[in-house]
């Protein structure tokens, strides 16, 4: 039964918000780390992720039948019921919640907060089943956790908790792009206005060429405003050009599926890398600019 609680609170978005989270806090540290306040913020955030993700599952009973990659989920399976899931969800959030605001600050807080109520209020319950522009919609809620890492560290909102906030809500698009053109049969059982199914493959493509420039420009700011060292300069512009290059030749394979599996999965290892990176890119001392 633990098992199936776990599941339930999507432990693969669980990952990539640590990862990110984790970054976030690494950046802003300038090698500097406070063990018990990291993990701290790992836990919290950890927790009121899991459960944004509890309540999407308990909004997605209706849909998560028709997929394949969702149809074996506990709640499609009766194996926990809506109201068990529910509690569990109140629970995890309201102890995550509370360890950011006592232990990271506001800004960790307030940021949580953004997140969750864009996650399950703005995209679980309105634009996944109304609006093409769901994924930008959601990004905002996937780009809440290296901030609240960041902001734990700094207690103030500047120049680059804002270039990770816009860099972050960016590499959603390509990343959950990918994920809809390998499971595009899914998502079109489920009647999911995702951009490959409301438009085409073609336009997403597209669409992810120019998110993922985008995505490269924005960073690239963290050096330019003196917040990176080369390192970062280096192997974050490694990593995009090869993420560019996965881009550009998607408009040539035959197989689009097998494609967007592999330009999914770059996008999780390029973040993880990234994350990781920022615990050796600091540039010490870092300015200071603020804005609020």
């Amino acid at each position: 039964m633990f098992k199936q609680y776990l599941l339930l609170a999507k432990p693969g978005i669980l990952f990539g918000n640590f990862v990110t989270t984790l970054g976030g806090f690494f950046l802003a540290s300038q090698g500097h780390i406070d063990i018990p306040l990291l993990l701290l913020t790992l836990i919290g955030t950890t927790l009121v992720v899991a459960s944004g993700c509890v309540f999407n599952n308990i909004i997605d009973q209706d849909i998560d039948p028709k997929m394949a990659r969702t149809q074996n989920r506990a709640l499609v399976k009766k194996t926990i019921s809506p109201v068990a899931a529910f509690i569990y969800a109140s629970i995890i959030g309201v102890i995550g919640f509370i360890l950011l605001y006592i232990f990271s600050g506001i800004y960790a807080f307030c940021f949580a907060a953004l997140g969750f109520i864009v996650y399950v209020i703005v995209y679980s319950l309105w634009s996944k089943r109304q609006s093409i522009h769901q994924t930008v919609i959601g990004s905002i809620s996937g780009a809440s956790p290296p901030v609240i890492g960041y902001t734990a560290v700094s207690h103030e909102f500047d120049v680059a908790a804002l270039l990770i906030f816009l860099a972050y809500s960016i590499w959603q698009m390509p990343h959950s792009w990918g994920i809809a053109i390998y499971r595009l049969d899914d998502y079109q059982r489920a009647c999911v206005p995702i951009l490959p199914v409301a438009r085409s493959v073609l336009r997403t493509k597209i669409e992810c060429l120019i998110y993922v420039i985008l995505f490269t420009l924005v960073l690239n700011g963290l050096y330019c405003f003196g917040y990176t060292n080369v390192f970062f300069l280096i192997t974050f512009n490694g990593l995009c050009v090869y993420w560019i290059y996965l881009s550009l030749i998607g408009f040539k394979v035959k197989d689009d599926q097998q494609w967007a599996k592999r330009y999914f999965l770059y996008s999780i290892i390029l973040i993880t890398a990234l994350s990781i990176s920022f615990s050796f890119s600091y540039q010490s001392p870092a300015p200071h600019l603020p804005l609020f």
